[in-house]
């Protein structure tokens, strides 16, 4: 039987047996003293209907939503953060009663994550995206907000690449002339799920063109180090992994739901040690 006084939250998606995202809120809302649970909860596209509203009946206070559900929630929803209405993408919905209100955390805590590594003025950055999914999109936006105007979209589609900077000054290339230009680029990001375990020996570009001076960042955390960042660091460019930004959208998510703050040290040392490394 359903108990009232326990907050419950989960992560939908297909795959979702990867995500770690139970173990950092779990171990947040145990340091806060906060009577929570937070589940993963497989949801195939043809079921997020019925899904959702069997987590709306069960009385959840929220959920994260990962591939492939970021567009279709958004049907479900009563109403749109306006950032992630700008988007058109929702990672993260709080549950009002029978009320559904969308938001996209994938984009600031990209944008926080990266200063991490890139502390300089990102409005003056050259920078490269790959891929133009659901991240690549809360991404771009979130970069175009912020001011950055030299940014370039890479993908296999250029249609969908087109679609992501749309009503900017920003310019799309294949992925051939990208990678020729490589050299040119200050920041170089992965959106790609090329690189994660079923892919481990892939690439989403050719980096033969690479250069040091370029800061490579992975938005993949499992494995912490692809073939992409390992590249780098042999050609020695500064890289980050998708660590940063899966705690930093994480950490948005978890004040959104309980209006308080989570350790993000907490959170990146959850995942290190789930993942065996750093």
């Amino acid at each position: 039987m359903y108990d009232k006084r326990l907050s419950e939250y989960a992560v939908i998606g297909d795959p979702i047996i990867q995500s770690m995202s139970p173990e950092i809120h779990n171990a947040c809302f145990k340091q806060l003293g906060i009577d929570a649970k937070y589940e993963a909860v497989h949801v195939r596209k043809e079921e997020l209907v019925q899904k959702v509203q069997a987590l709306i009946e069960s009385g959840y206070k929220g959920f994260n939503v990962t591939i492939p559900h970021k567009l279709d929630i958004i049907n479900l929803l009563d109403e749109m953060d306006p950032f992630a209405k700008a988007i058109g993408a929702v990672n993260t919905v709080i549950v009002e009663g029978s009320k559904l209100k969308g938001y996209n955390t994938d984009g600031p805590g990209f944008y926080q994550s990266l200063l991490e590594v890139h502390p300089l003025n990102l409005k003056e950055s050259n920078i490269l995206i790959i891929g133009a999914g659901g991240a690549a999109r809360a991404i771009v936006k979130a970069f175009l907000l912020n001011g950055v105007e030299q940014v370039t979209v890479t993908n296999r589609t250029e249609e969908k690449a087109v679609q992501l900077l749309e009503g900017s000054n920003g310019q799309t290339l294949p992925l051939e002339e990208a990678a020729s230009r490589l050299a040119q680029y200050d920041i170089v990001i992965n959106t790609t799920p090329i690189g994660m375990v079923q892919n481990i020996n892939g690439t989403p570009i050719s980096l033969d063109y690479l250069e040091p001076h370029t800061v490579l960042v992975d938005i993949i955390y499992n494995p912490l180090m692809t073939k992409f960042l390992k590249t780098g660091l042999e050609k020695g460019c500064t890289v980050q992994n998708g660590v940063p930004m899966f705690i930093h959208q994480a950490a948005l998510s978890f004040e959104l739901w309980t209006g308080r703050k989570p350790d993000l040290g907490l959170m990146k040392w959850t995942v290190e040690q789930k993942l065996g490394g750093k």
